[in-house]
């Protein structure tokens, strides 16, 4: 066989007079990643085939032929008698050598009025779509088991921080609605990225769209999608849906993240405030009494993997010329390995989340510490009518003396609280304890164990 025969053997040979380089070949190849596309990628083809012979480019006995192949191929892959070979270099002719090996020369007909261009381009949003809605729902499950915690701890106090340094007593279940809080604003972002990601660039072909009669509003609706996309040059050389997403996902993920240093805070002996269940956990090849958070330490350090594949998928598309370019094959395994690490780590949370068990004793013990309750006795004396900042100075004086004598402002008599103001009484005493501070805070999104259940009403009721 002449070097031209061989290279003819490629789809596209037609032009060349010698074989691509080996080691080129297996260089340029993506059918090792991107073979997880076939599905969409024949679905994709089994909604052209069908337009096209709607519109006559087609007989209906080669549009039954083609789709009866595709369907044959389909059952191949997934009971694992397909051999996916480098030298057909992608999933899509993959497919279609194998259609036309089953089915003939109609096989051959099928990429009529299409490019492989906006068929990447359609297969990667068709997945994409899909995965949003598996992301979206173990998101779903994530939230309502924190809603779940939340109710069950809705009065649990435990201290409040900023800083790293307790500041305020709050509930376990008001901190676990404010991680619910951002998971809604995920949860948006998701829906909103869902819009954009389905819209259907194929039709497109190359760059230029194509002269064959198609009609695109038939095969967006047999797929699908919205709409069909505007402009041929920017259908196929589009990735912001894919960034888009890749973007959700860091946010996502630093949000999982943030959990995730509490609960390796928490489960510390120096917190000591829930405990996980050992099937969350590990422990040391040396320290018999280890028991290690690692799925939330797992989960914090998958973050920069998912970020950096935000900063990868950016810097891929930041110089590229229209229209499509080969660059563009490296988008798929930075998406592919968001999305896998994205699901992994919902379902880790959404499984662990409603088994923590809140050490309740230990979390009121912690608030008790810091002089947790001193912006109340500054509250108490501003509603007895001292100024604020007087106020602020005056409780300021107090901790002081708090330090010194190694008491908490609660732990006081009120003769020596009343050394700092005139004005205080006996009954300050009761904005000083835990519970009149976290209930005094009887607002919305305040602190009192009625407003996170009436908080985890309505999230409930909004969902």
């Amino acid at each position: 066989m002449t070097d031209q025969n061989k290279s003819a053997e490629k789809p596209w040979g037609g032009r060349f007079t010698e074989p691509t380089d080996a080691f080129v070949e297996r260089f340029t190849a993506s059918v090792g990643f991107d073979q997880r596309l076939y599905h969409h990628d024949i679905t994709g083809s089994v909604a052209h085939a069908t337009m096209l012979a709607r519109v006559g480019v087609l007989t209906d006995e080669e549009r039954d032929t083609i789709i009866e192949g595709l369907k044959g191929v389909r059952e191949d892959i997934e009971a694992g008698r397909f051999q996916w070979s480098v030298s057909l270099e992608d999933v899509h002719m993959n497919i279609e050598a194998r259609l036309t090996d089953r089915i003939g020369i109609t096989g051959k007909k099928l990429h009529t009025g299409r490019s492989r261009n906006d068929q990447v381009a359609t297969d990667i949003r068709l997945y994409l779509r899909d995965e949003i809605d598996v992301i979206a729902e173990e998101l779903n499950r994530l939230q309502s088991g924190l809603l779940d915690l939340a109710e069950r701890e809705a009065a649990t106090i435990m201290p409040g921080f900023t800083h790293l340094q307790t500041a305020q007593p709050v509930t376990f279940g008001h901190h676990l609605l404010a991680w619910y809080e951002m998971l809604v604003r995920d949860a948006e972002r998701l829906q909103d990225c869902r819009k954009r990601v389905n819209v259907m660039p194929l039709g497109a072909a190359a760059l230029a769209g194509t002269t064959y009669p198609i009609d695109r509003s038939i095969t967006a609706g047999l797929l699908g999608f919205d709409r069909p996309s505007e402009n041929s040059l920017d259908s196929v050389s589009d990735r912001d849906f894919a960034i888009e997403f890749c973007s959700f996902a860091a946010l996502l993920m630093t949000h999982l993240s943030r959990f995730s240093e509490e609960l390796v805070l928490w489960t510390s002996a120096q917190f000591d405030f829930i405990d996980l269940p050992d099937r969350f956990c590990t422990g040391s090849s040396i320290m018999p009494q280890k028991k290690n958070p690692d799925v939330p330490e797992l989960v914090r350090g998958k973050t920069g993997r998912v970020n950096g594949h935000l900063v990868s998928l950016l810097t891929l598309m930041k110089s590229q010329p229209l229209a499509y370019n080969k660059d563009n094959q490296e988008d798929k395994e930075p998406l592919f390995d968001t999305v896998d690490t994205v699901k992994g780590c919902l379902k880790a949370y959404a499984d662990m989340i409603p088994a923590i068990e809140a050490k309740a004793d230990n979390m009121r013990v912690a608030a008790k510490r810091g002089f947790s309750t001193a912006t109340d006795l500054a509250d108490y004396l501003v509603k007895k009518g001292v100024a604020f900042r007087d106020a602020h100075e005056i409780v300021g004086k107090a901790v002081a003396f708090g330090v010194a004598e190694g008491r908490d402002l609660s732990e006081m008599t009120t003769d020596e609280l009343a050394r700092f103001s005139d004005v205080i009484g006996e009954d300050v005493f009761d904005v000083l304890t835990l519970d009149g501070s976290v209930q005094a805070r009887n607002h919305l999104g305040g602190t009192a164990p009625e407003q996170v259940l009436a908080a985890v009403a309505r999230a409930r009721k909004g969902r």
